[in-house]
């Protein structure tokens, strides 16, 4: 065998003399397959670390930026004050549920405010003509800019703003007066309201679940007609709100009313 033979079964720095071509391709083929593969070793690992770097990173950005549940609303500060433009609603929301889960009444002295807690009374001034009322706060809105208070159209008939649809006002928050819910004299003239619907059947339904005797519904008349639950008879302020803490037990919501 002469030297370009021999240089010719070599390969590598390897004596492969004595090997054919078809064995010396399958090693070569193996050793392109072991190369190959640890490159590919490597490629993963670079990005094994690569993805773990980034999950660590987005995690810690949601971390960041978790949120905790929002605390409950602190009652609001007596003789606070704020000033701004007054609205008022009535049909179509008449008879629908507001946001407090009571139903809307346009006749009640009522209003929506964006941020006061519910059941929060407030003495609405109209800065025009100076006639006043006092409100509770059941709903929300109005989401208007500019706007701090939407009042029933009961309340907006005692400022005399009905007909110009918007006013000026001061707001002012109250406590809660003994004798918001009826001005006729008379200490024992109040019941206790444990729901209102647009459907009779939804109220009877409640009617029966309750545990009074004296339970009963009536009939609102409006466009749409609300039917009221009714507990108690003839109750003085203090009785109609005692009686109201149990009621709200039972029923899941609970107001003084005047007794129908």
């Amino acid at each position: 065998m002469n030297h370009a033979e021999r240089g010719a079964r070599q390969w590598s720095g390897l004596d492969l003399s004595g090997i054919d071509k078809t064995r010396l391709s399958r090693i070569v083929l193996v050793l392109r397959r072991l190369i190959f593969t640890a490159r590919e070793r490597i490629a993963l690992q670079r990005l094994g670390c690569a993805l773990m770097l980034t999950l660590f990173v987005a995690g810690c950005g949601r971390h960041n930026a978790a949120r905790l549940p929002a605390p409950p609303s602190p009652p609001a500060r007596i003789g606070s004050t704020e000033t701004g433009i007054a609205s008022w609603y009535g049909v179509p929301y008449h008879g629908r549920r507001s946001a407090s889960g009571e139903i809307f009444d346009m006749e009640m002295l009522t209003a929506a405010h964006p941020a006061l807690p519910f059941q929060t009374w407030v003495e609405v001034t109209n800065l025009s003509n100076g006639k006043q009322v006092e409100v509770r706060i059941n709903d929300r809105g109005p989401f208007v800019r500019g706007r701090v208070i939407d009042l029933s159209m009961a309340a907006a008939r005692q400022l005399d703003m009905v007909r110009a649809g918007t006013a000026r006002v001061r707001l002012k928050v109250i406590a809660p007066p003994a004798n918001a819910l009826d001005s006729a004299p008379g200490p024992a003239q109040y019941a206790v309201q444990a729901g209102a619907f647009s459907d009779l059947a939804r109220a009877e339904a409640l009617r029966e679940s309750l545990p009074y005797s004296d339970a009963r519904v009536v009939q609102r008349q409006g466009d749409p007609s609300l039917w009221k639950v009714l507990v108690g008879h003839a109750l003085t302020v203090k009785a109609a709100s005692a009686l109201a803490a149990d009621v709200e037990k039972v029923a899941g919501q609970a107001f003084v009313v005047k007794d129908e």
